[in-house]
């Protein structure tokens, strides 16, 4: 492609991302580019679901953006649980666990690597951290199917001084064959869009030193991201309460007289067995640390319906407080279970303690 039609792709690729499928389908060529070479696929569905996948990625250089109420929210009553950890943050908790495993490592330089990486914009952060607390040998192999991503990671390391850290490799972790072992691997809001994870939970096992850690933020809930009949009921509860006006869907463009309760998996890879990683991760590993959090709080804090609620409006401060209360005392009483969950996962036999928030164990946040 030329560089006069590469600038007027990338010029029109936010209209594109807006039209509707049929009109989308001869285009794709054009705006997205050549398709990378794909390794093997279970089969047609699953190369419909990567082509989904890959084409709502291509464009996006904040995968993390949320909405100003969700930050009120977490620094109002997520804060203080990390804290209580040792971090603050998804970038500190890696950081934190890096190092630890950095310490340990037998061999230099000490190699990670980080799944499903995206933009790397969270590995270029850590790679930050970690050089500024003094680590200089690592680097962190930054695995992704999707090349656009990396390339902008690439930018990313460089502008931050640290690419000497940033290693870009394209993969699909659906099929994940390592080449060597690491210290740790990085699993950053990434499980949840695998669709074999048992194969990849056994190439993470086999992939880790003897005290290597698997370090992972990531979505435990309902496959999809939707709600339990249990968690919904209550949902639909506050439901209720909003003005019509609030019950607008921004990402998927329609009003919701009751709440929806969208399968973000129909498609692509979004959640696809966001309810199966908690079970198959205990099945494998012994846990040193796992936060659980949240479950009817994600509905009115998270992209779709959270633009709807001002942080600088005292009535949407108190309806916020007061799900995140119900939330909290259905959670800790079992009846609910969590949708979020912090962890760091050990070969077998490990026998450290587990650090967990209450009485929140890895098996009391496993829906029966």
């Amino acid at each position: 492609m030329s560089p006069f039609l590469r600038r007027s792709a990338e010029f029109f690729r936010p209209l594109y991302r807006r039209l509707p499928v049929p009109i989308k389908a001869p285009l794709r060529r054009w705006i997205l580019g050549p398709a990378e070479p794909k390794p093997s696929s279970p089969g047609s569905e699953y190369g419909q679901r990567l082509a989904v996948e890959t084409e709502a990625f291509t464009a996006q250089t904040d995968v993390h953006d949320l909405p100003a109420i969700a930050h009120y929210w977490s620094n109002r009553y997520l804060l203080p649980k990390l804290e209580a950890f040792g971090f603050s943050n998804p970038d500190g908790f890696f950081a934190r666990y890096l190092e630890l495993a950095h310490a340990g490592a037998d061999s230099r330089p000490v190699r990670f690597a980080s799944l499903g990486c995206g933009n790397c914009d969270t590995e270029v952060r850590v790679a930050g951290l970690l050089a500024g607390r003094g680590l200089r040998d690592f680097i962190i192999d930054c695995v992704d199917i999707n090349r656009a991503m990396l390339d902008r990671g690439q930018a990313l390391a460089a502008a931050a001084g640290v690419s000497e850290h940033i290693r870009p490799v394209v993969g699909d972790f659906n099929d994940w064959r390592p080449e060597t072992r690491y210290a740790a691997i990085m699993a950053n809001q990434s499980l949840h869009h695998v669709l074999k994870l048992e194969g990849l939970f056994a190439a993470i096992e086999q992939a880790l030193d003897a005290n290597g850690r698997l370090v992972t933020s990531d979505m435990i809930g309902r496959n999809g991201h939707m709600r339990w009949p249990e968690a919904l009921e209550i949902v639909q509860e506050f439901w209720a309460e909003l003005p019509p006006q609030s019950r607008y869907n921004v990402q998927l463009k329609r009003h919701e007289e009751r709440f929806g309760n969208w399968d973000c998996s129909s498609e692509g890879f979004e959640g696809i067995r966001a309810q199966d990683v908690l079970r198959l991760l205990i099945e494998r590993f012994d846990f040193e640390l796992f936060v659980a959090y949240a479950n009817l709080i994600d509905i009115f804090i998270d992209r779709s319906f959270g633009p709807h609620f001002d942080v600088n409006e005292a009535a949407d401060l108190a309806f916020i407080d007061r799900v995140h209360a119900r939330d909290e005392a259905e959670i800790l009483a079992g009846r609910i279970k969590p949708t979020h969950m912090m962890a760091v996962l050990r070969k077998r036999p490990y026998a450290g303690e587990t650090q967990t928030f209450a009485h929140l164990t890895p098996r009391f946040c496993l829906r029966p």
